[in-house]
């Protein structure tokens, strides 16, 4: 198949478009960033997001998102904010792509009960997950001594996919609410990745993906919810100031209770609002149409402030930051509250929450007693050059974190509940 040839975008350097094991293309072509998205969207990993609760259960109901679905919608809003900021579109599709690839089964209740298991291995941070299986756990690349590399993106791609460009030990991870990007022992990718970067700067095309992921789960996980039955638009007006407190404590903690009553206010003003949903084919119409206009909303709102600011530019790397009004992050937090009051923390999933942890704790404390013969063939390579147990049990959690929901319900059952 002949390709025209690729031109790369002028505002990135080499050192952006390096890798840390250098890897040269195999035809002409393709820009070293849609090499990266096409690694991203090929990878195991990525497939495997199809079968990991983003929300709401998916396997109750067959139109709840998926964190595969999820990717998909945060990647459109992603390249397209990133291209009309500047920013290589192919390097903001990917970016998106990969922001939740690391995640491990049951959604972040998974996420809970694995940094429970890993303590003494330092912990587990979904972001920080992410990093390791884009540059360890992947099977792409390896270097002379058959040590892998994960997918050996390019520097600036790997930067993009990073909200929270620390380690745990930073004094950044106490600071800002407790997330980190990295696990101590891989460090060096990441050392090398950050290679020129401020401690702690955030790149624009990862604020552009941060932004599309809250944007993208905030309006449709309200789309779920409000189909599935969760809840309703009544719900929404009547509770207001559970909302505002699940808002504070959870999305904006210098939240006021008068923000969140004006962002009620201003998204029932709004025309697309609808003011019943019966379920009926026009009624899903209307859902649609509403969640269309809000994400249009969130996007065009940034891109606006962010270009009063910093002018007609390409805005890449480290040259600007993205600028979002407060008043359409308070609008977001609350729409992230309804969601997380009516679903994660409603009554009715606690028990299931409770059964999906112990699943975890047991498929950790299994596989780590039945090891090595409990573990998959590249986590068994991985199990032998660890020296040490708590290197030991940080290959236990990630054969544990790559499991699809299912999966890990099918393994618990074969490992833990066996005859």
């Amino acid at each position: 198949m002949a390709l025209r040839p690729a031109h790369e975008h002028p505002e990135y350097t080499h050192s952006d478009r390096e890798r840390f094991l250098d890897e040269p293309a195999k035809r002409p072509g393709r820009t070293e960033f849609a090499r990266d998205r096409a690694r991203i969207i090929h990878s195991f990993a990525l497939r495997r997001l199809a079968a990991k609760t983003q929300v709401a259960v998916p396997w109750l109901s067959d139109f709840p998102r998926t964190r595969l679905s999820h990717s998909l919608e945060c990647a459109q809003v992603g390249r397209e904010l990133g291209a009309a900021l500047g920013a290589d579109p192919d390097l903001m599709e990917g970016a998106c792509l990969a922001h939740d690839i690391g995640h491990p089964p049951f959604g972040h209740n998974g996420e809970v009960a694995l940094d429970e298991a890993a303590q003494e291995c330092g912990g587990f941070e979904g972001n920080a997950q992410s990093f390791r299986l884009l540059t360890r756990i992947e099977a792409k690349t390896v270097d002379n001594n058959g040590i892998s590399v994960g997918l050996n993106l390019t520097r600036s791609s790997l930067d993009a996919a990073s909200k929270y460009p620390w380690p745990r030990s930073s004094d950044l991870h106490s600071v800002r609410r407790k997330k980190y990007g990295v696990y101590d022992d891989d460090q060096e990718i990441f050392t090398w990745m950050r290679d020129g970067a401020t401690d702690g700067k955030v790149s624009i095309e990862a604020q552009i993906m941060d932004w599309s992921d809250d944007v993208s789960y905030s309006v449709h996980d309200l789309e779920d919810g409000l189909v599935t039955g969760k809840f309703t638009f009544e719900n929404i007006s009547h509770d207001i100031s559970l909302l505002h407190k699940v808002a504070q404590e959870n999305y904006l903690t210098d939240l006021q209770e008068s923000e969140t009553q004006s962002a009620l206010t201003s998204l029932t003003s709004l025309s697309c609002w609808p003011k019943k949903f019966d379920r009926s084919h026009r009624e899903l119409a209307n859902l649609k149409d509403l969640t269309s206009q809000l994400v249009g909303r969130y996007a065009l709102a940034a891109e606006r402030e962010t270009r009063a600011k910093f002018g007609d530019g390409d805005l890449v790397r480290y040259n600007a930051d993205l600028i979002v009004p407060r008043t359409h992050r308070v609008e977001v937090a609350l729409l992230k509250a309804i969601s997380a009051h009516y679903i994660i923390l409603a009554d009715e999933s606690q028990d299931r929450y409770a059964k999906q942890r112990e699943i975890i704790h047991s498929l950790v404390g299994a596989i780590r007693a039945g090891a090595p013969h409990t573990l998959e063939s590249f986590f068994l390579q991985e199990w032998e050059r660890a020296e040490s147990a708590s290197a030991k049990l940080r290959v236990v959690i990630d054969q544990v974190a790559s499991l699809t929901d299912m999966g890990a319900i099918a393994l618990h059952s074969s490992l833990v509940l066996k005859p």
